[in-house]
């Protein structure tokens, strides 16, 4: 629990638009989905999120937040060409296909970011912003 706590404390600490972005695919991946929890995409995603965050929490522990914690989001890939046909299907014309969407372009443009993080991190980028003791 401290792991966590030191996160949330982390992301606050982080300028406004990385805590609006993270608020923003924290209610996407991790609020939305409790909605439509009789679809099985909402399970999904509901997963994977949790699944993320739990990676993330890891990686936070042992090196605090650096660009590293992109990592998390690797399951997102596979999900996100799963929901794609799913997504066409369910159409704009509903409230559930509205979120397939959202999820879709949320976490595709959340992984473009990643990927250059961690492309940063390997080419030597590996400070971190804050570690467990700053927060």
């Amino acid at each position: 629990m401290k792991i966590f706590i030191g996160f949330l404390r982390g992301l606050w600490i982080l300028s406004p638009f990385w805590r609006g972005w993270v608020g923003l695919l924290i209610v996407v991946n991790g609020v939305v989905p409790l909605f439509f929890l009789a679809r099985q995409e909402s399970r999904v995603v509901l997963a994977v999120f949790v699944i993320g965050a739990m990676l993330q929490m890891i990686i936070f522990r042992a090196k605090g937040f650096v660009r590293l914690l992109g990592i998390g989001h690797v399951l997102w890939i596979p999900m996100l060409v799963w929901l794609w046909p799913r997504s066409v299907a369910a159409g704009l014309d509903s409230s559930f296909g509205v979120w397939l969407a959202a999820v879709l372009v949320a976490d595709l443009v959340s992984l473009l970011i990643d990927a250059a993080d961690v492309v940063r991190y390997a080419l030597g980028e590996r400070q971190p912003s804050l570690t467990m003791e700053d927060v």
